[in-house]
């Protein structure tokens, strides 16, 4: 049987940008990305964070408005290698009047049936239940808070509902 996919945002689990502006996190290290023309983003990420999702039972793909990006800017910061990444197309950033999120759709397609969790800081009971009537596989989501991206605790949920699938 194939892994279950993680579809991991950047923004929020990765990066807490809403931490307290003037105090970067504990063991977080500040980059200065230029992904868009202005002025450089500044983005707070955890060196340790890359290993500690390679030692979780997923394949891990790039859920993030970041798309392709994430590989240049993130996945070097954090321990990553290059990952797969998400293609939202249309869909990107786009409001939707049921108030699913504008990822979850495209989600559900990708995943074509497979199990997988989903770490964002923007998740609601809109997109669990969408997910419940749209996909026939077990199906994890998982918010963090933006103001303190991952944690310990978010790492053994992931790894709880990956090895549940096997039993």
């Amino acid at each position: 049987m194939s892994r279950p996919l993680l579809y991991l945002d950047v923004d929020g689990p990765l990066n807490p940008y809403a931490a307290q502006r003037e105090r970067r996190p504990d063991g977080y290290t500040t980059i200065r990305a230029s992904v868009r023309p202005g002025r450089p983003l500044r983005v707070w990420l955890n060196p340790g964070h890359g290993a500690a999702l390679l030692r979780l039972p997923y394949e891990v793909i790039w859920a993030t408005t970041w798309m392709a990006e994430a590989n240049r800017w993130i996945a070097p910061v954090v321990g990553l290698p290059e990952l797969p990444y998400v293609d939202f197309g249309p869909a990107l950033l786009t409001e939707r009047p049921d108030g699913v999120h504008w990822k979850t759709e495209t989600l559900v397609a990708h995943a074509a049936g497979r199990p997988f969790a989903w770490v964002d800081d923007e998740l609601s009971a809109e997109d669990t239940a969408y997910i419940a009537a749209h996909h026939t596989g077990p199906a994890l989501l998982h918010p963090v808070s933006p103001r303190l991206g991952l944690r310990e605790g978010d790492f053994e949920t992931l790894r709880g509902f990956a090895t549940g699938l096997d039993a």
